[in-house]
């Protein structure tokens, strides 16, 4: 039977299922169209009678490629009126459970908060949480940043409390309204407004570590889990770039009229074509134009900078990546694929000039001592994977840790909120075993679904599988509880500090038993290489 809830706009019928009640689709903000194109999200609409919210929303615009990850039944209906959440919650009562607020990935360009490793059930009904799923603006509708965009929107009241400045950062502003929607709103369904943890992955993870440095955001949650997501943004000039460039793919003026009459699906296309010609441009492999950016509103600085002078020393940070996160694009990028010895050093090149062929030989001479293989295709995803993810988000657990009161070695606990870090090791049998501990294989691991079939395809089956799962579901619901992930049967967390750099790895590690293993410093001797060469090349860009 159907449970109808009061909420500020009007009244939404949820069902339960196996245990979990599902509110599905339901409308935090008015459609962003016509002058709400590149506008912050307005307060929605009230409506009469009663919701029914079984279904999710349209998506964001976007390419069928941008969702390529797409499962069956999963919602394929296309709208700029996309602005729509979804909760999961055990009970419609006042337990005042922990919320976790998921913002999902898709490189800035697709994705939805509907995805069926996003889907909340199990989460919520195995640990006595309240999950949240949401939209949010995509593409150049999302990131486009620009000053010809701001003047329509200065001084705009918004989710985020203050009178609205910038010119960018839409779908990063959709992100402030869906946590305020949950701090006026989620007491209704079971959840705790004065405990909320956002977690994401990839730009869910980017847009999280970007919200870390707002001061719109960071009063609207209280934890923050980071999965391969690096604090990545284009400064004001990039984005700039970015907009002259679409303007000119697209043949109309850059000026804000001229772009709100081209359609949402066109927008979509010369996107995609742009995103096609900068990685052209970068050789294959991870290419995003489309990023949060510094425009002196939403984020007035970089959010590393604004880290580390202390913004975010009171939210708790969990961090990290997976072993092989390239894996996952090289397993849609042809020429990478069929890279060669002479073709990685190439791309070396553009990575580190000051130095391509160490970094090449050291990252030979470290795997192959350890035993693992140096194909030129091995190389490019070791290296690829350390210079996209691994090395930017260690710099960022250390910033994090420090500006919160840790002493950069030994930390202990109680100098304040606490920064841990983990390392996905499991890897996928998927193509043969081609993918590795690749980019987003934790998902299902997080959110309980290794039990599917479906889903067992890329993460396996067994009892390995599930234990882990287990171990990673309780880690995360532990944080979101208390701000430290260790709980129960597997308290392998430490507090990081910048020089042992203990890490909790999540899957198989050499030389230690168990799902779980406490490490300090895996895969240092990688990060040194990187960090001596990329140094390097800071060092000549300066003296120059």
């Amino acid at each position: 039977m159907p449970r109808v809830v009061e909420i500020g706009p009007g009244r939404v019928a949820g069902v339960e299922q196996d245990g979990v009640w599902a509110f599905l689709g339901i409308p935090y903000a008015a459609p962003p169209v016509g002058p709400g194109r590149w506008s912050p999200p307005a307060a929605p609409d009230p409506w009469s009678g009663v919701r029914a919210c079984h279904e999710f929303g349209p998506i964001a615009p976007q390419t069928r490629a941008a969702g390529a990850l797409a499962m069956a039944g999963e919602p394929e209906e296309q709208s700029e009126d996309c602005l729509t959440l979804n909760v999961w919650t055990p009970g419609l009562d006042r337990s005042r459970r922990p919320v976790m607020v998921w913002i999902h990935g898709g490189g800035f360009t697709g994705g939805s908060g509907a995805g069926n490793l996003y889907r909340g059930a199990a989460l919520a009904s195995g640990h006595d949480v309240v999950v949240v799923t949401a939209n949010y603006r995509l593409g150049a509708l999302g990131f486009l940043a620009h000053p010809v965009l701001a003047e329509a929107s200065q001084g705009r009241p918004w989710a985020g409390g203050r009178s609205w400045r910038g010119f960018g950062n839409w779908g990063l502003s959709d992100q402030v309204a869906v946590l305020a929607w949950v701090r006026d709103t989620i007491g209704e369904l079971g959840g705790d407004p004065g405990n909320v943890t956002v977690f994401g992955e990839s730009a869910g993870g980017m847009s999280i570590s970007a919200l870390l440095g707002s001061q719109d955001a960071r009063p609207l949650f209280h934890r923050a889990v980071v999965e391969s997501g690096p604090p990545y943004t284009h400064d004001a000039e990039e984005g700039a770039g970015v907009a002259r460039d679409l303007a000119a793919i697209l043949g109309v003026e850059l000026s804000r009229p001229a772009l709100e009459r081209v359609p949402a699906d066109r927008l979509v296309e010369a996107a995609a074509e742009l995103a096609a010609r900068r990685r052209d441009r970068v050789g294959g492999g991870v290419s995003l134009p489309f990023l949060p950016t510094i425009d002196g509103g939403m984020l007035e600085r970089p959010p590393e900078e604004d880290v580390a002078r202390g913004g975010a020393r009171d939210i708790p940070l969990l961090i990290g990546t997976n072993r092989d996160e390239a894996a996952f694009f090289a397993a849609g990028d042809p020429a990478v694929r069929a890279i060669d010895d002479q073709g990685l050093l190439r791309w070396a090149a553009r990575v580190a000039p000051a130095d391509p062929t160490g970094l090449i030989d050291g990252y030979r001479e470290v795997r192959a001592d350890r035993g693992d293989p140096v194909t030129p295709l091995d190389l490019w995803v070791a290296i690829s994977s350390d210079v996209v993810f691994r090395r930017p988000s260690v710099r960022f657990a250390t910033a994090h840790r420090e500006a919160a009161g840790g002493d950069g070695a030994a930390a202990s606990p109680r100098s304040g909120p606490g920064t841990f870090a983990y390392l996905f090791t499991a890897a996928s049998p998927a193509f043969g075993g081609a993918l590795g501990s690749c980019h987003a294989l934790e998902i299902p691991f997080v959110f309980g679904l290794v039990g599917d079939p479906v889903v067992q395809r890329f993460t396996g089956g067994g009892d390995d599988v599930s234990l882990l799962s287990e171990r990673m579901q309780g880690a995360w619901t532990s944080f979101a509880r208390r701000g430290a992930p260790g709980a129960g049967a597997d308290p392998a967390w430490a507090v990081w500090d910048r020089v042992t750099r203990p890490t909790t790895v999540l899957g198989p590690w050499p030389d230690t038993r168990g799902i779980t293993n406490l490490v300090d410093g895996p895969r240092r001797a990688e990060l040194a290489i990187l960090d001596r060469v990329l140094q390097a090349d800071e060092h000549r860009r300066v003296d120059s």
